[in-house]
């Protein structure tokens, strides 16, 4: 009989992936950035296949190429509206109101729709390479809706003062759920317009605290109510981390594909524990890369005059100053990348796997194929804004 429940198991480890993370961040910069398509394909497909529900690894299958050629088509759009657009609204601004406050404001609001397109496009694209026991995930298309849906949403949650923030992530998450299939599948995100609110509790609380000590504060000068006003802050970090495991607790036991069901005991502690150990170690290696550049520095220095240096004829030592300022600078973007992917990134993917259950999995063996999604420009918009299309 087949198995009624299924765990999932991470076999991902922080070593390979620091140094992938590494070589392939090197490369991008060696390459001018080309690389970064298939320095981005290498690690979703480690990431991919450490995950394993069953013991089956999920599996990525994106094209480097497709990344590439799309984002080259985005840049070209991105070109136009950058060029003529901003150009257009540059002009009015200073006839209108001889400055370019509104050029700039009315280029962000046009850009906001195009960004949550992007944001749509790319997990289409990730989905339709994505594929567990051979099948196929997808995302219908709905792009275009999704962007007006969430500049609605968020201008609700903005205007709220983010009050209602979890009424707007389980909207979205419903908008992009409910057109998600695997296989023949499609999911269904459940759960009442309430649903999340609870989770934000502590959110609520720390905020609450924090307005009322910094008012307390501010009447009677009371030191207790500064000390009050301190231990706020721990709270609202305790609270974001509760909001985190509690909502993804919460909807992830709301989803449903065909008669499949998942569970899932994320720790709010665990995700802190992650983030304090990945900043704690990332510290570390960065006050070691300054120390080394502060004793190079120290030592070109003793050998040249910095307040006689003549642009003209500079000597060999006082030339190295330059390209060895540009390798630290590299160094740091690429060590902090490299070290996010191993103590943070990797962490967290393990810990949110490892939480996670399918049961009701008796038919699961009957879910059948769909179709390939031929998505010609992949994930090209979000790689030109930069949003949406991380790992």
């Amino acid at each position: 009989m087949p198995p009624s429940f299924l765990k999932i198991a991470y076999s991902g480890e922080k070593g390979p992936v620091f140094w992938l993370a590494l070589r392939t961040s090197i490369l991008t910069v060696l390459t001018l950035g080309i690389y970064r398509f298939w320095a981005k394909t290498r690690l979703r497909r480690y990431y991919w296949s450490a995950i394993r529900p069953g013991g089956s690894p999920l599996e990525y299958v994106g094209d480097p190429l497709e990344k590439l050629l799309g984002f080259l088509v985005a840049v070209v759009f991105m070109a136009f509206y950058i060029g003529i657009v901003n150009l257009i609204l540059m002009y009015f601004s200073f006839a209108l109101f001889n400055a370019n406050f509104a050029a700039y404001g009315l280029s962000f609001l046009g850009l906001t729709p195009i960004i949550f397109f992007a944001q749509y496009r790319a997990r289409r694209y990730i989905l339709a390479r994505t594929r567990w026991r051979g099948i196929r995930f997808g995302l219908e298309p709905g792009a275009w809706g999704y962007s007006w849906r969430a500049m609605l949403h968020w201008a609700l949650a903005i205007c709220t003062l983010g009050l209602t923030w979890p009424l707007t992530t389980l909207w979205l998450e419903k908008y992009r759920v409910s057109r998600t299939f695997y296989g023949d599948q499609g999911f269904v995100q459940g759960g009442s317009k309430w649903m999340l609110f609870g989770a934000m509790r502590h959110v609520y609380y720390g905020l609450g605290l924090t307005l009322i000590a910094t008012a307390m504060t501010g009447l009677y000068e009371n030191p207790a109510w500064l000390m009050v006003y301190l231990l706020s802050l721990p709270w609202l970090i305790y609270g974001w981390a509760y909001w985190r495991a509690e909502s993804f607790k919460r909807m992830t036991e709301a989803k449903e594909v065909g008669e499949l069901r998942f569970t899932a005991k994320p720790r709010p502690w665990r995700i802190i524990g992650i983030y304090a150990l990945g900043g704690l170690m990332m510290n570390i290696a960065m006050s070691g890369v300054f120390m080394v550049a502060f004793i190079l520095v120290a030592v070109v220095a003793g050998t040249v005059d910095l307040d006689t240096i003549d642009l003209e004829t500079l000597d060999p030592a006082t030339t190295a100053l330059i390209p060895g300022a540009l390798l630290v600078y590299f160094l740091l973007i690429i060590l902090t990348r490299a070290m996010t992917h191993a103590w943070i990134t990797l962490p967290l993917a393990e810990h949110f796997s490892e939480v996670t259950e399918l049961t009701n999995t008796q038919n699961i063996a009957q879910i059948k194929q769909r179709d390939r999604d031929e998505f010609a420009e992949a994930e090209g918009f979000a790689e030109a804004l930069d949003v949406g299309a991380a790992i």
